[in-house]
Parts: structure tokens; C-alpha cells; sequence
């Protein structure tokens, strides 16, 4: 007999932040933020990191979709720096 098809579970999307060796941050997205970090440190990722390179993920928020992480990252990258920082240390005190 056949089974029922699984459910498609959607493969959550996360908004990221990265801190680079000036102290800047990058905000992005990514379905798999911890390799994409680790492309950034390897400079295959944003051209941000031309200048200074990745040195640490300080941030990840998951989202539901992709559509909602760019909400959200659009909604970041429109913060403060100050606020952003807050962002960072809220997660590294998590």
C-alpha cells in the first residue's frame, strides 16, 4: 500500500547579522546562516567584506519564509547602529 506523502515542512529562512573587523555590521539573509557566515570569512560572499573581513555571527532571527527574512532584514538594515548592537548583544547573551 502506498502511505501518504510526508508534509513539505518549509525549510526555515533566517536574517543575520555579521560583524566585520572595522566593527561594521552586515545584515543578510540565508536559509543556512552559519555557512553563509563561513563564506563571508572565506570571501566568497558579499563584497561588504572586501574591506574588512567577516570575523563573527553576532545575530540570527528565524523567519517563516523567505519573504518575511526580507521584511525583516529591510527592517534591520533601516535601525540605528546603536540599535543594531543592541540586537547583537541581546543574541550573545541568549
Amino acid at each position: 500500500m502506498n502511505s501518504p506523502p510526508e508534509p513539505v515542512v518549509p525549510k526555515p529562512w533566517f536574517v543575520y547579522l555579521v560583524r566585520a573587523a572595522n566593527g561594521s555590521l552586515y545584515c543578510g539573509i540565508s536559509n543556512d546562516p552559519l555557512r553563509r557566515f563561513a563564506m563571508h570569512q572565506s570571501g566568497k560572499g558579499a563584497r561588504f567584506f572586501l574591506s574588512s573581513p567577516a570575523v563573527a555571527l553576532v545575530y540570527t532571527e528565524a523567519c517563516a519564509s523567505k519573504g518575511e527574512a526580507l521584511r525583516q532584514e529591510r527592517l534591520i538594515k533601516k535601525l540605528k547602529k546603536s540599535a543594531k548592537e543592541c540586537l547583537a548583544r541581546a543574541y550573545q547573551s541568549d
